[in-house]
C-alpha cells in the first residue's frame, strides 16, 4: 500500500463536529436572545421608530401589513394557522434544516451556510440595538392595527406578547421589530432548500416558505414589510461578510495549530512521500523489523554454500573423468609403439 504524507491542511475540509458545533450555536443564539433584551431601550422612541416606518410606506403606498391584518384579524381560518406559523416554525425549521446540512451535504457548504447564518444574526442584533422599533400591533388602536396573537391566543400556547409562551413575556423583546429576523432566517432556509435540496417539493419549499412568512409577519401585524425587506438586506450583508469571515477564522486557527502540529511533523519527518510495493526497503526500514538483516546474511552464506558445492562436485567428475581419459591415452601410447616393433 502506498504511503501519503497528509498536508498539513488536509483536515480544513473536514466535517464539523456536533459536539463542537451545538456548543457555538448555543453560544451564539444565547448571545441574540440576551442582545434582545438587553436592547429594550426607550419604549417612546421605539413607538416613534414604527410610526416613522409606518407614516413612511403610507406615503408610498407599500404598508401592505394594514389590509393583511384585516385578512387575518376577519377570518380565523387564516389567522391562526398564522400564528402558529409565526410562533413555531421560526425556532423549528430552521435548526432542523441546519442539522440536516450537517448530516447530509459537503463540509464547506455546511460551514459557509453556517456562517452566513450566524453572522446575520449578529447584524440583526445591532440593528435591534440602534433601531429599537414598535411593531404595528403596539400601536395605538387608532391606526387600526390588531394582535392577532392575542386575539386567537386561545388556541396555542402564547399569550400577548408576541410569540412568547404565556407568562414569559417579560423574557422577550417586543420592539425587536426592525429588522425581520423571521424573514431573514426563513429566507436563509430557502436557499438552503433551492442549492441542496432534490426533489420537487424541496424547490416548492425554497420558493414557498419565505414568501408565507413575509406574509405571515405582516398580517398578524409583528413587523412592517420595511421590517421584512429589512430582514432580507441583513441576509445578504450576512452572505456576504461570511466569507470574509470564515477566512479570519481559519487564519487563528492556523495561527494556534503549529502548537499542535508539531508532534506529527516530526513523526513525519523523514518518511518518503510514495512508497511503491516493488520499491526496495531502505536500511532506516530493514533496522525498524527484527533479524531480517540477519536471515538476508544466511540467505547469502547458503546460497553461498551451495554454489560451491555445485562447484566442487563438477570439478570431482570432471577430474575422474580427465584422469580416466588421461590413463587411456597413456595406455594406447604405450601400446602403440610395441605394436610397431
Amino acid at each position: 500500500m502506498p504511503y501519503t504524507v497528509p498536508r498539513a491542511g488536509a483536515a480544513q475540509g473536514s466535517r464539523p463536529r456536533w459536539w463542537t458545533e451545538l456548543p457555538l450555536i448555543a453560544v451564539v443564539y444565547a448571545a441574540y436572545s440576551a442582545g434582545r433584551l438587553l436592547a429594550r431601550g426607550d419604549v417612546s422612541t421605539a413607538v416613534d421608530h414604527g410610526l416613522a416606518i409606518l407614516h413612511f410606506e403610507q406615503r408610498l403606498n407599500i404598508d401592505f401589513e394594514s389590509p393583511l391584518n384585516d385578512l387575518f384579524t376577519n377570518h380565523a381560518v387564516i389567522g391562526i394557522p398564522a400564528d402558529f406559523a409565526y410562533a413555531s416554525l421560526h425556532y423549528v425549521l430552521t435548526p432542523a434544516i441546519l442539522m440536516w446540512l450537517w448530516k447530509r451535504r459537503k463540509a464547506s457548504d455546511y460551514r459557509f451556510l453556517r456562517t452566513w447564518l450566524l453572522v446575520s444574526t449578529v447584524i440583526g442584533l445591532i440593528g435591534f440595538t440602534l433601531l429599537p422599533t414598535c411593531p404595528p400591533r403596539l400601536l395605538d388602536a387608532s391606526h387600526g392595527f390588531v394582535d392577532t396573537m392575542a386575539q386567537y391566543g386561545s388556541y396555542g400556547w402564547w399569550g400577548g406578547d408576541a410569540s412568547a409562551p404565556r407568562g414569559l413575556g417579560g423574557l422577550t423583546n417586543q420592539y425587536a421589530a426592525m429588522p425581520s429576523l423571521h424573514v431573514g432566517w426563513a429566507l436563509w432556509c430557502g436557499v438552503a432548500l433551492w442549492r441542496h435540496g432534490r426533489s420537487v417539493w424541496a424547490k416548492v419549499g425554497a420558493v414557498g416558505y419565505p414568501l408565507v412568512i413575509a406574509l405571515v409577519v405582516m398580517g398578524t401585524a409583528n413587523h412592517y414589510f420595511l421590517d421584512a425587506a429589512a430582514g432580507v438586506a441583513t441576509m445578504g450583508l450576512g452572505a456576504l461578510l461570511a466569507g470574509p469571515a470564515l477566512r479570519l477564522t481559519e487564519a487563528l486557527r492556523t495561527r494556534l495549530r503549529p502548537a499542535q502540529e508539531a508532534p506529527v511533523a516530526a513523526r513525519n519527518a523523514g518518511v518518503p512521500a510514495n512508497v511503491g510495493d516493488r520499491c526496495e526497503t531502505s536500511a532506516r526500514e530493514r533496522e525498524r523489523i527484527p533479524r531480517q538483516q540477519g536471515r538476508g546474511a544466511d540467505r547469502q552464506r547458503t546460497d553461498g554454500a551451495a554454489d560451491d558445492g555445485g562447484r566442487g562436485a563438477g570439478a570431482g567428475v570432471g577430474g575422474r573423468d580427465a584422469t580416466a581419459t588421461d590413463g587411456a591415452a597413456s595406455t594406447a601410447g604405450d601400446g602403440a609403439p610395441a605394436a610397431a616393433r
